[in-house]
């Protein structure tokens, strides 16, 4: 297993984790940060990899209420259904007695020599050509200061924005660590995350969106310094947001699919 983005800690009860909680895993102005979702999505991740011993294939996160800096959450792994090549499992993270997120999975592999993609990466600039993108003007020792973000179409954090809707409201970025960890499922997780960033680029407005939810379809994860997340949202109406992501290594492989509904904040 490689070492993880954030600070997951075992248990005596190998069902039991709990993840403290530091700037280094938040977001949000310095005076209120709060868990970034993809942080839950992806302890969540694993948690249960390491409990089952086994890779994820697909995960989705609800999201129930909100973890501040100082807290601990506590992640209880149930699985209920252990196959041969496949386990059902799922997460409740909690602070004491507070809910924050439930995820729910599947995890293992199956013996098979098909494997394709139909989906292919957009030509895009690669990341060296593309200026790095901050979402805010002081992204302070919070989650966001953490990952490397380039622009390679669309619009982004502090930007102008004229109000011009987007013709096809996707929005292309390359993303990696700043510090030096391996892309893998949870790393993906966290990445997937940045759906709602979607949202203001494809309204033409200083805008963006909470989670309801992520879910992350893992196809096949190969070696890779930067990741391209291919985002488009697909609708608004009545102040609900979906979206959709493409997740490509730099050599165009198909790592994974997401897909987020978001409750639409609008800050113009």
């Amino acid at each position: 297993m490689s070492e993880l983005f954030f600070d997951l800690q075992a248990t005596h009860n190998p069902h039991r984790w709990f993840m403290p909680l530091t700037p280094a895993v938040c977001v949000g102005p310095p005076d209120n940060l709060f868990m970034y979702g993809g942080i839950g999505l992806a302890s969540a991740i694993a948690a249960m990899e390491r409990t089952c011993g086994r890779p994820v294939i697909w995960a989705t996160a609800q999201y129930l209420s909100y973890a501040r800096p100082g807290s601990v959450v506590d992640l209880d792994v149930w699985v209920p259904v252990q196959g041969k090549y496949n386990s059902q499992a799922r997460v409740i993270g909690h602070v004491g007695d507070q809910e924050i997120f439930t995820v729910n999975a599947a995890l293992g592999s199956r013996p098979s020599t098909v494997s394709h993609q139909w989906v292919t990466m957009p030509d895009m600039p690669p990341p060296e050509d593309c200026e790095r993108s901050v979402l805010w003007g002081d992204q302070g020792d919070n989650l966001n200061g953490r990952l490397d973000v380039r622009m390679a179409k669309g619009r982004y954090g502090e930007g102008p924005r004229t109000g011009q809707l987007s013709a096809d409201g996707r929005l292309v970025m390359w993303i990696k660590p700043v510090e030096d960890f391996a892309v893998d499922a949870s790393l993906l997780a966290i990445m997937a995350d940045y759906v709602p960033s979607g949202v203001g680029a494809a309204l033409g407005r200083q805008g963006g969106g909470n989670s309801l939810d992520n879910t992350l379809r893992i196809r096949r994860i190969v070696s890779t310094t930067w990741v391209l997340c291919d985002i488009q949202i697909t609708g608004i109406h009545g102040g609900f947001a979906h979206g959709v992501m493409n997740l490509f290594a730099q050599n165009g492989e198909l790592m994974a699919t997401a897909s987020q509904s978001v409750i639409v904040r609008m800050m113009d």
